[in-house]
C-alpha cells in the first residue's frame, strides 16, 4: 500500500502532525538509510525499498510528544508502558489505515519486539538500536551493523538478549510483546 503518506515519509517529508526535535530528525534519516541500504542488499523492489524507508522516518514521529498527551491514544495494551515508549503505539494509531498492518505493526512496537513482525518489524527493530548517531558500544554495534542484512536472524538474537538483559538489569518489567518476541526468536534459534 503506497499512500501519499508512505511516499512523502520515503523521500523524508514528515507529516505535519510529526513532533520531533533536530537530534531526533537526524536519527531517523540515519535508520532510514539504514533501512534503505538493507532493503537495497535484500534484493526487494523499488516500492518495498521505499516503504521501508518510510518506516525508518515515521517510526519516532512522535518521540517528542508529551507522553501524557499520547497516552489515551493509545490501545488499552500499551498505556501502562513508560512515557518514553509511548511514542511507537501513538505513531501506529495516528497513520491508521494510510499503512499497512506490517508497516504498522513494525512502527508500533519498534522499541518493544513482537512476535508478529515480518521482516520489516526486525529490521526497523534493528536499525533503531544499531543507526551509528548511537553512542553506546560503538565498536559492538558498528559489527553488528556489517554483518546486516545477510545474518539478520543471529544479530536479532544478540540485540534481544542485549536488550533484555539491560531492562532485567535496571530493575524494568519486559511487556507482554517482547517477552512473547523473545520467545519467538529463541525458539527459532533452536
Amino acid at each position: 500500500m503506497m499512500t501519499s503518506l508512505i511516499r512523502d515519509a520515503a523521500e523524508g517529508r514528515l507529516p505535519d502532525w510529526s513532533q520531533m526535535k533536530p537530534k531526533r530528525r537526524e536519527h531517523v534519516a540515519r535508520v532510514a538509510a539504514l533501512l534503505r541500504e538493507w532493503a537495497r542488499a535484500l534484493g526487494l523492489p523499488d516500492d518495498e525499498v521505499a516503504r521501508w524507508s518510510a518506516a525508518g522516518y515515521l517510526h519516532d514521529a512522535l518521540r517528542d510528544a508529551d507522553p501524557d498527551e499520547l497516552r489515551p491514544r493509545v490501545p488499552q495494551e500499551f498505556r501502562a508502558l513508560p512515557g518514553k515508549l509511548l511514542h511507537g503505539p501513538a505513531v501506529a494509531e495516528r497513520i491508521g489505515g494510510q499503512a499497512d498492518d506490517e508497516l504498522r505493526d513494525a512502527i508500533r512496537c519498534h522499541t518493544l519486539g513482537c512476535p508478529r513482525f515480518g521482516m520489516l518489524g526486525r529490521a526497523l527493530y534493528l536499525a533503531d538500536f544499531l543507526e551509528p548517531g548511537r553512542t553506546f558500544a560503538p565498536e559492538w554495534t558498528e559489527s553488528l551493523r556489517r554483518r546486516m542484512p545477510r545474518e539478520m536472524d543471529a544479530v536479532l538474537r544478540e540485540v534481544v538478549e542485549a536488550r533484555i538483559g539491560h531492562v532485567q538489569a535496571n530493575g524494568g518489567n519486559l511487556h507482554p510483546e517482547t517477552k512473547a518476541f523473545h520467545a519467538q526468536v529463541e525458539a527459532e534459534a533452536r
